[in-house]
């Protein structure tokens, strides 16, 4: 590891925290969309390899039974940031006996990350966290899922969507329980599947009404 000083330039300019950001903005897509009965995660995964297991999660992270985070940026600092809150929040339920409330841990990532930015020998976290909870405000669960794909269509660089592009997470309540899903490759089929037939389906409608109008002039 080498070892840098979080000093500023001449010009007053932090060059350690500017690599960091411009690393976040070439990152993938990342999102979250609150849903009346949950939330959902998606995420531009890059790596394709084949060789790669598909079940461990490359972009989506859970942190405890109650919360998940997504990430973009360089996946060696997402590592070490999410293994840091998964250990904060395993301290509090073991002090308190209660999962620690979102905004806390988010709060204590933040002081984390400040620290990077003040303390020699250590690298700021060239990564972009969203963090996952539940509300009961906004749109259903399945919408949300519909929209999440239409978002990635229409910012991913690529002419077809599929599911080794992309990967899912949705974040639900029931029963007093936190329920975690990290979508299968099937699943997202089915998902891209549907968006598909309903691209189809406007892009027919739309080209109807362009007849009409050809027609009454």
């Amino acid at each position: 590891m080498i070892l840098v000083l979080p000093f500023f330039s001449p010009e007053g300019r932090l060059f350690q925290v500017e690599y960091a950001m411009e690393a976040i903005s070439h990152a993938g897509t990342c999102l979250g969309i609150l849903a009346t009965d949950g939330v959902v995660l998606a995420a531009e995964r890059r790596n394709t390899n084949k060789l790669l297991d598909d079940v461990l999660s490359d972009k989506i992270y859970k942190l405890d039974e109650n919360t998940v985070c997504s990430v973009a940026g360089i996946t060696s600092d997402a590592n070490v940031l999410t293994a840091q809150l998964r250990l904060t929040a395993q301290r509090y339920l073991l002090l308190y006996q209660e999962a620690m409330p979102v905004e806390q841990l988010v709060s204590s990532l933040c002081d984390l990350k400040q620290r990077y930015t003040q303390v020699g020998g250590i690298f700021f976290a060239a990564i972009s966290m969203l963090k996952q909870d539940y509300n009961e405000d906004g749109m259903n669960l399945e919408e949300a899922l519909q929209l999440a794909v239409k978002v990635l269509g229409k910012t991913l660089d690529v002419q077809k969507l599929t599911s080794e592009k992309v990967e899912i997470a949705h974040l639900t309540r029931k029963n007093g329980q936190t329920k975690i899903h990290i979508l299968s490759s099937d699943e997202i089929n089915i998902l891209l599947q549907r968006h598909e037939e309903e691209q189809k389906k406007l892009e027919d409608e739309k080209m109807k009404l362009e007849k009409q109008k050809a027609t009454k002039k």
